[in-house]
């Protein structure tokens, strides 16, 4: 509920109804504030896929690694970058908040781009790598507490009560990522100025994002840490399981509600749902509850409690259906851009395009998809779904997915006539070699999966804030990032396995020579598993309850017996 809005007990017999009296609304809050949040998010996502699209060409061209170790290398220290939110939310939500947990993780990503730009100047060049990786480490630390908390920071100043700024919330995911895909496009760039320089540009980037985020601190909306996220999830399942044998038929007597000392009315209130019923066993007042002087927090859950733990098991197996997605996402930093770097790449007589700006295809097309999308496809599925949002977000995800198989289809067809063109031109074992076939050949596979990512992407990025608890949208952010990084070390890991199994017939697939390797055959693997894993994500999403928020005249609460502590509940009886 919001700040704004102050609640009001009525008594009517033996009810109590909860009602509300508006109040003067704050002038913090909305677009005014969240732009300066998106500044900062804006600015580190220019530094991380700046240094990103460029990663794998510093490892091969730089460090001198072979090609396969450095596609794993990028694939870890992103998986890496993407695993730590999880611990940033947990901060977060539990000590912090995430104003505070913001600032830390901005001055700590600074400090890691100063450094990475110390390690590619003028560290020693034995001590080189040492720091470079280093470097790549504080970033990721800083990436975990950065990362889960702005975006959730910036929603959380738009009012859910007000039907117009929750409209505008939606917007703002679009709008949000149109602004990261805009700074990742434009840092993409940055290796035409050198590596020195180029680093030097991003942190200065992030020291410019740092000081407009302080400008903005006195219009922004906070709200403290609610304790640990885990401590309810943990309560309810262990609830759950030492009334196993319990029902509301047998030994029960009745369900608890909560109260309003143990639960803050800003807390959403939920409808009960059908779905997991074991785990409503938490929620029963059995013989031992009855009659105790004090609740037991181990033994009895309040009904909110148990369906916000539901909403967390309900994401876990959209979480898993993903991860294939973001192993997909990976090559975009990895392969395709060494794909381009073999090819044609010339406009004019004095100019080349670098092989990691290929990727600003992607943001570029982004550009134009988001306003579309925003502007003139959700008004119109609007009208004949009467969904806010155009297409719910698992239908969102699921178009995405589909995407995805046929991006790596077409990306296997590209690269059969790349190697195919490489063997009518007599260069097969000649892998430093540019083969005589333009680079724009590779488009099509850069702008389905362009097209791909505004779908999943941003409706992960909104299921997982909208579906998640209050007190846990940060750990919300951190599970929805954390398929990019689970994806990311499932890609190393498929990559590990094929080398394996290919090297055992003396045909490896992912060779340091692009010519006489198999990648085409390695994207159809992909496009394969991505296909069975899109079954398996229809079927789950079929069967997936969203949640529903009770309005205020909807909260009924009775009390049903005297006792020595406060409970409020409603006597269930089904028979």
């Amino acid at each position: 509920m919001d700040s704004s809005v102050a609640p009001i007990m009525i008594e009517n017999g033996d009810h109590q109804h909860i009602t509300t009296h508006p109040q003067k609304p704050s002038k913090k809050g909305g677009w005014n504030s969240a732009v300066f949040i998106i500044f900062v998010e804006v600015a580190e996502r220019f530094a991380f896929y700046g240094l990103a699209g460029n990663l794998i060409t510093y490892l091969t061209n730089v460090l001198h690694e072979p090609t396969a170790t450095a596609a794993k290398n990028v694939s870890t220290w992103m998986g890496v970058s993407a695993i730590f939110p999880i611990f940033g939310a947990f901060i977060a939500d539990s000590y912090l908040g995430r104003f505070k947990t913001i600032l830390l993780a901005s001055v700590t990503y600074f400090m890691g781009m100063v450094l990475l730009s110390l390690a590619v100047s003028v560290i020693p060049l034995e001590y080189r790598k040492a720091a470079f990786f280093t470097a790549l480490y504080i970033l990721a630390v800083g990436e975990g507490g950065h990362r889960p908390c702005v975006q959730t920071f910036a929603a959380d100043q738009f009012d859910e009560n007000n039907p117009q700024e929750r409209e505008a919330k939606s917007s703002f995911f679009n709008w949000w990522y149109l602004g990261i895909v805009a700074a990742a496009s434009t840092a993409i760039l940055v290796d035409n100025v050198g590596w020195a320089a180029g680093f030097g540009v991003l942190a200065g980037a992030l020291a410019v994002s740092l000081t407009m985020f302080l400008v903005g601190i006195k219009r922004y909306k906070k709200e403290s840490p609610m304790g640990s996220p885990f401590s309810t999830v943990v309560q309810v399942l262990v609830a759950a399981v030492r009334k196993w044998r319990v029902s509301e038929t047998r030994c029960g007597h009745g369900i608890y509600y909560g109260d309003e000392k143990g639960e803050s009315y800003k807390v959403q209130k939920f409808d009960r749902t059908n779905q997991l019923r074991f785990i409503d066993k938490a929620m029963i007042i059995d013989d031992i509850d009855y009659s105790s002087k004090m609740r037991n927090t181990w033994r009895l859950c309040s009904l909110n409690q148990v369906e916000e733990v539901k909403l967390v098991v309900r994401l876990i197996p959209i979480w898993l259906g993903c991860l294939m997605f973001s192993a997909i996402l990976v090559q975009l930093h990895t392969f395709y851009t060494k794909q381009g770097s073999t090819m044609i790449r010339s406009i004019g007589p004095n100019f080349q395009i670098p092989p990691a700006s290929l990727q600003s295809l992607v943001g570029l097309m982004i550009l134009v998809i988001v306003p579309v999308y925003d502007r003139i496809f959700v008004p119109l599925a609007r009208k004949f779904t009467g969904c806010p949002s155009g297409i719910t977000m698992l239908q969102r995800i699921g178009i995405g997915l589909f995407l995805s198989i046929i991006n790596m289809g077409v990306a296997g067809l590209i690269e059969g006539k790349r190697i195919k063109t490489a063997s009518e031109h007599g260069l097969m074992d000649s892998p430093k070699a540019i083969v005589p076939m333009s680079v724009w050949w590779l488009i099509p596979q850069y702008l389905i999966s362009a097209t791909s990512d505004v779908f999943t992407v941003v409706g992960l990025q909104e299921l997982f804030y909208d579906q998640m608890p209050e007190a846990m949208r940060s750990m919300g952010a951190a599970a929805y990032i954390s398929i990019i990084g689970v994806g990311s070390f499932l890609n190393s890991a498929l990559i590990s396995i094929v080398q394996a199994i290919t090297a055992k017939n003396g045909d490896i697939w992912l060779g340091d020579n692009l010519n006489r390797a198999h990648l085409d055959r390695f994207y159809y693997l992909l496009a394969i598993l991505s296909a069975v894993n899109f079954c398996v994500y229809l079927w789950i999403a079929n069967g997936f309850v969203y949640k529903k928020v009770l309005e205020d005249h909807e909260i009924i609460k009775e009390e049903n017996f005297d006792g020595n502590w406060n409970r409020e509940m409603k006597m269930v009886n089904d028979v």
